[in-house]
């Protein structure tokens, strides 16, 4: 069974790995070294998988990142599958690392059930071996708009896939993923999204597999996303394919409480130990699995960071247990002082933060290295956001909650 793995679709920097391979090792070192002392590849409790596509494949062949990987495939129990198709089309050749780690390097994907080789084959089969007893339900995050963001091609290969290896699917529109919702899709050059996530709902349909497609309505409604009341409680929107339906975040989250895997461009799934230690307000809130939030993007370019905290903030109101770790240029968040214009519309990221804090279920956390990297220090009025090096983190990700039931926790990068 595997027992942790990694979904990376973006650009892999140096920063990112080496905080990956730091968490690795503590990991190993201080949570399991007799894995270290045995070096056994197919354990079931510390095995790490690294599923590669798009361009987080250049990684493979950077100079300054292929020293990294190295160093994480000399530890036990870790393997990389690559997208293959991905591979051709960027022409990047990784026989020199397969030569060296043959059994734990692979390019060959797996089989479907149409017989064709996919990438996502691989991806839906691990996640559906990732739950025990197998899970109903593989969701998947979107958070790019199509064509700009080839993403969204993988959000329809991998609910594929699901539906392939009889799991239901549901897809989370959010930001500007909500994107892929829209009617009249008609591209030139670039395959049809919205026709694809049209097929996968009737597929679903004919398997008798259930699919939810939602999209968030704040972010829907600030795009254009009309919708009208039907007089029956419904909400309908003249502009969004069949299948979706534009719900509130809150509705939205309410699925965060399933137990079931939730991919995405950049996203992980850690095998949880239960804790026996029950420290809840309620049994059920040990239930959900755990949330960590990692803010990897500057406060004010995009909406990521602010998308990220709303989410954060709503999944701990449904009682999910949630961290927030501002890491890489995510700190950027939380340096300086930084002031708006008064009357503005726009957000101040530090006072949102404040008012937020000390929420039951969520806790924020500044990453120190990317803060010493970037030369930079956070804002002292930022009294709620912990500070917390390389073992903290690895504790964040691989130790449970304090009375935590759920078999695995979530990963999602912003």
């Amino acid at each position: 069974m595997t027992s942790h793995f990694f979904l990376f679709g973006g650009a892999i920097t140096q920063e990112r790995l080496s905080w990956v391979e730091g968490c690795l090792k503590f990991f190993f070192v201080n949570l399991n070294p007799e894995n270290l002392l045995h070096h056994t590849r197919d354990s079931g409790e510390g095995i790490f998988v690294f599923l590669l596509t798009g361009d987080a494949l250049y990684s493979l062949h950077e100079p300054e990142t292929l020293r990294i990987w190295e160093i994480i495939l000399s530890l036990p129990s870790v393997r990389i599958i690559c997208d293959r198709e991905e591979l051709e089309r960027r022409g990047i050749s990784i026989e020199g690392l397969k030569m060296k780690h043959y059994d734990q390097v692979i390019d060959h994907n797996r089989l479907g059930v149409s017989g064709q080789q996919s990438f996502w084959n691989d991806v839906a089969q691990i996640a559906r071996q990732h739950e025990q007893p197998m899970p109903s339900t593989i969701g998947y995050l979107q958070l790019e708009s199509p064509y700009m963001h080839r993403s969204a091609v993988s959000a329809v290969r991998c609910l594929a896939a699901a539906l392939d290896v009889h799991a239901s699917v549901d897809l989370y529109a959010y930001l500007d993923g909500v994107h892929v919702s829209h009617s009249g899709q008609n591209p030139t050059e670039s395959e049809n999204i919205g026709s694809g996530l049209e097929a996968i709902s009737e597929k679903a349909a004919k398997r008798g597999l259930q699919c939810q497609m939602i999209a968030c309505s704040k972010y829907a409604a600030s795009r254009g996303y009309s919708t009208w009341d039907d007089g029956k409680g419904q909400v309908v929107s003249a502009c969004t394919i069949r299948p979706f339906r534009i719900r509130s975040l809150t509705e939205m989250i309410h699925r965060f409480r399933r137990n079931h895997v939730i991919l995405g461009e950049n996203v992980a799934s850690i095998h949880m130990k239960k804790d026996t230690s029950p420290s809840f307000s309620s049994e059920e809130t040990g239930l959900f699995p755990p949330l960590t939030i990692l803010i990897t993007s500057t406060p004010y370019g995009t909406e990521n960071a602010l998308g990220a905290i709303s989410l954060g903030v709503a999944a701990a109101a449904q009682g999910i247990v949630t961290r927030v770790i501002f890491i890489e240029d995510g700190v950027y968040g939380l340096s300086g002082s930084h002031q708006l214009e008064k009357g503005t519309p726009s957000f101040n990221l530090q006072e949102i933060i404040n008012l937020v804090a000390g929420s039951d279920n969520l806790q924020f956390f500044a990453f120190q290295p990317s803060l010493h990297l970037r030369e930079v220090t956070k804002n002292p009025k930022l009294n709620a956001v912990l500070d917390i090096g390389m073992p903290e983190l690895g504790n964040l990700l691989f130790s449970s909650p304090k009375g935590g039931q759920a078999g695995h926790q979530r990963v999602l990068f912003f």
